[in-house]
């Protein structure tokens, strides 16, 4: 069985190829390791590998594990998961980017706590990109309009967008998703309500990050290529304790 330092090194060579068909440099991509449900010691071998930032969905298992690790020089965390707004205290706590922005309502939390604390949070815009009902997301029409909104919470700095491609082996399906987030950026960067910079798209998982790649992806949330089949949290988490 591969290492994770040697997993993390096959999905690097996969990037920089991936950027070379595209014409791109390396060094704009950045891989985002997902580290959802792994315990902390392979976060660390992660982090010995080079890593510096580690993706989470649930806010309670992001808190736990960066208060465990608050000691480890220049670790953070991003929360990379829908988040409902009584959980909102995790994230302004203890994460340092916000990939799933998609309610005035979590806004207005977030921006509150942040003011609060006297720090500001990097935040992504997520849009609903395959239309799929069980998704969460903006839906694309609705994103302009949500950009500009967000002027009344200046502790939030977005930096762009994020999406979830559809699940699918068709690749024109997934590539349309992506296209529709490069349009959406273009778009966004040349209105002069929306609020941000709107240079980052973090799109592309395991199965598809070389084609988002292709499309403009600058952050890729990569977790089973390079931790391996998703465990119980709950096997070393206590929500509890």
């Amino acid at each position: 069985m591969a290492t994770i330092v040697e997993n993390l090194a096959a999905v690097r060579r996969k990037i920089e190829r991936a950027c070379a068909a595209a014409g791109r440099d390396p060094s704009e991509v950045r891989l985002l390791p997902v580290s959802k449900t792994h315990p902390p010691e392979l976060i660390m071998e992660a982090y010995r590998a080079g890593e510096r930032l580690f993706g989470e969905n649930r806010p309670q298992e992001l808190a736990a594990k960066a208060e465990q690790l608050r000691d480890v020089d220049d670790l953070k965390f991003a929360a990379i998961g829908h988040l409902q707004t009584n959980k909102a205290k995790l994230i302004t706590d203890w994460a340092s980017e916000f990939h799933a922005l998609d309610s005035i309502k979590v806004a207005e939390v977030l921006d509150r706590r942040l003011q609060q604390a006297g720090r500001s949070l990097d935040v992504f815009l997520q849009v609903n990109s395959s239309g799929e009902d069980q998704k969460f997301g903006l839906p694309p029409e609705e994103v302009a309009g949500f950009a500009a909104a967000l002027a009344d919470y200046s502790s939030l700095r977005v930096r762009g967008l994020m999406t979830l491609a559809i699940f699918s082996d068709d690749q024109v399906r997934v590539g349309a998703c992506f296209a529709l987030m490069r349009d959406l950026q273009a778009r966004l960067r040349d209105d002069d309500a929306a609020v941000g910079s709107y240079d980052e798209l973090s799109m592309g998982m395991s199965g598809d990050f070389e084609l988002a790649i292709a499309y403009g992806a600058t952050t890729v949330r990569v977790g089973q290529s390079i931790f391996g089949t998703r465990l119980n949290p709950d096997d070393y988490w206590n929500p509890a304790g």
